[in-house]
């Protein structure tokens, strides 16, 4: 069988309470709130993970990052992963994709395979 990761195609509670958090801090409180709504409620769609990463500008975190060795293990064992949550970038004003949960998750399915396909929910920003 070939390799693959399994995804969850709705994010949980954790995760979009996660995402507001991270986003409280990069803007004012309502624009996160609404951010989040639309996360909530957008169709899951898949990039590569080797993409979501260039697009972000974030960098592969190591394989011994006790949360990507985590999420590995998961990935190993067949069990689901949540959704990466995600606010598009725009490339007319220099923003890149905004992670705002699950780079984790990315950079497991990274190691695991560059080009596995990862099941994400975009804001448009």
């Amino acid at each position: 069988m070939a390799k693959q990761v399994i995804w969850s195609k709705t994010p949980t509670r954790k995760d979009l309470t996660a995402a507001l958090a991270y986003l409280s801090l990069l803007c004012r409180a309502a624009r996160a709130r609404a951010l989040v709504a639309q996360l909530r409620r957008t169709e899951a769609v898949t990039h590569a993970a080797k993409d979501l990463l260039r697009a972000s500008g974030l960098e592969l975190l190591p394989q011994e990052d006790k949360h990507v060795a985590a999420d590995i293990k998961r990935i190993h064992k067949r069990k689901a992963l949540s959704p990466v949550l995600l606010v598009q970038g725009d490339i007319e004003h220099g923003l890149s994709l905004t992670v705002a949960d699950g780079y984790h998750r990315i950079c497991a399915s990274c190691h695991f395979d560059e080009d596995a396909m990862i099941v994400c929910r975009i804001a448009r920003g």
